[in-house]
């Protein structure tokens, strides 16, 4: 049985003791009865010494005896006005000092059940499981993330191509585009007015020409 255990299940002199005394709540609702009773009594002192201070005022020095008997009561009224004073701060201090014990017991009460609650889980508990179930989750983990790197990368299908293939057959598309540009240039259409003859002078002299190299021919 553990101490917390004994301590609510109690055992001993002291647990038997107890067992004849009041509860805590009773304990505490007579402290605050006796409390009212008293404040109730301080009212009423009060009150009579308000009286009483009154009554000396009138008698004054036209009956000195009656307003010296008048202060005296107001002076015991005053000395119990004070005792009870006292009285109170007693018992309100005993009072905080009970309430104060109660919500401790109650306190360390719900901790021991707190404490009995977890002991029976993690008497289910096995740590060499726990360790084995964290790595399985840590290895999981990571096999989720690689799945995740996987899937977000950009699939490289069919881009492994010759570039100098790719670059020679560009080439020859835009020479046929070029090409076919060309075809569609109008070249502009042959005059249909004849051109100038030559004069008659140069003609003449083309032909003495002529001449000339066929008879240096000959003669060669």
């Amino acid at each position: 049985m553990s101490k917390i255990s004994r301590f609510f299940k109690g055992g001993g002199s002291g647990a038997s003791k107890g067992r004849g005394g009041p509860s805590p709540q009773e304990a505490l609702a007579r402290l605050r009865e006796t409390e009212e009773m008293l404040s109730k009594k301080q009212e009423y002192l009060e009150t009579r010494i308000e009286r009483e201070l009154s009554l000396a005022r009138q008698h004054g020095t036209n009956n000195r005896r009656a307003a010296l008997q008048a202060l005296k009561r107001k002076k015991r009224y005053e000395k119990q006005l004070s005792q009870i004073d006292g009285t109170l701060s007693t018992i309100e201090f005993q009072r905080e000092a009970l309430e104060n014990s109660h919500t401790n017991t109650e306190v360390l009460k719900n901790m021991g059940y707190a404490a009995q609650a977890m002991k029976k889980v993690h008497e289910n508990m096995d740590l060499n499981k726990i360790d084995d179930l964290m790595q399985d989750i840590t290895e999981q983990q990571d096999v989720a993330q690689e799945i995740s790197e996987a899937i977000s990368n950009r699939a490289a299908f069919g881009d492994e191509f010759d570039e100098d293939e790719l670059m020679a057959e560009l080439e020859e598309l835009e020479q046929e585009e070029m090409n076919k540009r060309m075809r569609d240039v109008r070249l502009p259409s042959v005059p249909s007015t004849s051109l100038p003859s030559r004069p008659a002078s140069t003609r003449k002299r083309v032909e003495d020409e002529d001449d000339m190299k066929q008879l240096a021919a000959w003669a060669s």
